[in-house]
């Protein structure tokens, strides 16, 4: 039955494109698969990461943490009713505008990890500060300074255990490999993707669908108008 249903969907795409676009975006559950990816990946960055592993958020890092939850607030509107047009537009708004400032800081710390871990590296790491200026002025970092306050140094995401803190056997075994291949990567082994650019792609394709809904939300639009 699974296999059925799943290749229903890909012969209505295929048929009919526009038409089975936009009603995937009409309904919830696309738009509450983007609130449940970006809402886990801050939840796993700070419960995981930070908490457990004792990787401290450097600077770039909250604001990307700010960004992922942008994204996640506007998808839980528009999954409201995505229906009701001012919904969506503001959901759309909202993710659009997390997508397109996460990748402004993905880049961002992306040249500051290359900085750090190349000393040929030109780029500096100048503008990293423990006082981070959230948009539109808001003090995150007081509110919630858990969540918000950066304790750690931009480009280095390696593990910093506590003196006198003793670890489990699954904690020992990921802070020997994030401390062996000096930092966060997808692969830490073979130094694969850190985690700027990793988060660079995860906004990407947020940012790619989105454009993709619009386009087919405008088409739409103009054939009804005809």
């Amino acid at each position: 039955m699974r296999r059925e249903n799943t290749g229903g969907i890909w012969r209505a795409l295929r048929s009919s494109p526009v038409e089975t676009l936009y009603r995937w975006q009409n309904r919830r559950f696309l738009w509450l698969l983007m609130a449940a990816v970006t809402g886990a990946l801050a939840l796993i960055a700070h419960v995981f990461f930070q908490n457990y592993l004792y990787m401290p958020p450097c600077e770039h890092c909250v604001y990307i943490r700010f960004a992922m939850l942008v994204i996640t607030a506007g998808g839980l509107v528009a999954a409201i009713n995505p229906k009701i047009l001012a919904l969506k537009w503001i959901g759309c708004i909202a993710a659009f505008y997390g997508s397109i400032i996460g990748i402004m800081y993905t880049l961002t710390l992306n040249k500051i990890h290359h900085a750090v871990h190349d000393p040929d590296a030109i780029f500096g790491v100048q503008g990293c500060s423990t006082e981070p200026n959230f948009p539109f002025d808001l003090p995150l970092a007081q509110w919630s300074p858990g969540w918000f306050k950066p304790t750690g140094d931009c480009g280095y995401d390696a593990p910093i255990v506590p003196s006198g803190v003793t670890l489990d056997s699954i904690q020992q075994w990921f802070v020997s490999m994030y401390t062996a291949s000096d930092g966060w990567y997808l692969i830490p082994p073979l130094k694969f993707l850190n985690m700027a650019q990793s988060c660079f792609l995860a906004f990407g394709v947020i940012f790619i669908l989105l454009v993709i809904m619009v386009i087919v939300w405008g088409m739409k639009a103009a054939k009804n108008a005809k």
